[in-house]
């Protein structure tokens, strides 16, 4: 795919809703920040922002939107699925936070973790499934998952995930045969290359941030970044990455950083 090179680039999924390519994170965001943060984001031009129902600040997420100059439909709201019992009823509690109109929906509904097992997975994607069906939700997914979970989808899934949001892109190649978004989360590992001399030097060479390197490379490889933070100042900085591109020596080097690390849980083999 062409590299994005605006603030309004965006990805079709397959559902053919489309998603803004550059989504904000609220991951550990406390609720009495999180109002503050998404309105900066948005004020900033983010038009897509990442919650769950594990952050517990779906409902300052929806309420930030609500109160801004932006109308709903031009706000892409993402949020996800945690627990594996009082499955419809939790889905319909986190649509009347995120979006509490009498016709409020989430643009995209992903099932957190595959932990739940096999046939818990099953139950909460026919439940995704019925709220698609309710208009509830524009475009669902998944996030976590790993091969086999995926390949296990294709035994009863009648919609296709949109998504797979995850942290180590070792499924590329079989979400893109199948036109399955990636989604990545903590695409700046929570700083912790901010000192690695290849993407200093990168960033060097650039004149941009390591950040912005890290969030340009995962634009460039047409995956849909998830930046966090609560500082106004970065939030701004995070998404002035479209007036630059990496060489394609330059995303080779940051492609050969990949040691298949994690910052996060990884449940991507569980059963």
């Amino acid at each position: 795919m062409a590299a994005p090179n605006n603030r309004d680039a965006a990805i079709t999924l397959n559902s053919g809703v489309q998603i803004p390519q550059l989504g904000f994170g609220v991951y550990r965001s406390p609720p009495e920040i999180t109002s503050r943060s998404v309105l900066s984001a948005l004020d900033a031009g983010y038009r897509h922002i990442d919650s769950a129902q594990w952050y517990f600040n779906e409902e300052q997420v929806g309420s930030a939107t609500q109160s801004s100059s932006y109308p709903r439909p031009s706000v892409f709201l993402t949020t996800k699925l945690g627990h594996a019992d009082r499955i419809i009823e939790r889905l319909e509690e986190s649509v009347a936070k995120i979006d509490p109109r009498p016709d409020g929906y989430v643009d995209l509904f992903l099932i957190h973790a595959p932990t739940a097992g096999p046939e818990k997975r099953r139950e909460q994607w026919k439940a995704l499934e019925a709220l698609v069906d309710r208009g509830k939700a524009k475009a669902i997914g998944v996030s976590n998952y790993g091969l086999k979970h995926l390949q296990e989808m294709e035994e009863y899934s009648q919609i296709p995930p949109a998504v797979n949001q995850i942290e180590q892109p070792a499924i590329v190649s079989y979400c893109q045969a199948r036109n399955i978004a990636l989604e990545a989360y903590s695409p700046l590992v929570q700083g912790k290359k901010a000192s690695d001399a290849t993407l200093t030097k990168i960033a060097k060479e650039t004149g941009k941030t390591w950040a912005q390197v890290l969030i340009r490379w995962s634009l460039q490889r047409g995956f849909i970044p998830l930046p966090k933070s609560d500082s106004r100042d970065r939030i701004s900085a995070n998404i002035d990455v479209f007036d630059f591109q990496l060489t394609e020596g330059q995303m080779m080097a940051l492609n050969a950083l990949d040691r298949d690390e994690h910052v996060c849980l990884n449940p991507t083999e569980c059963p």
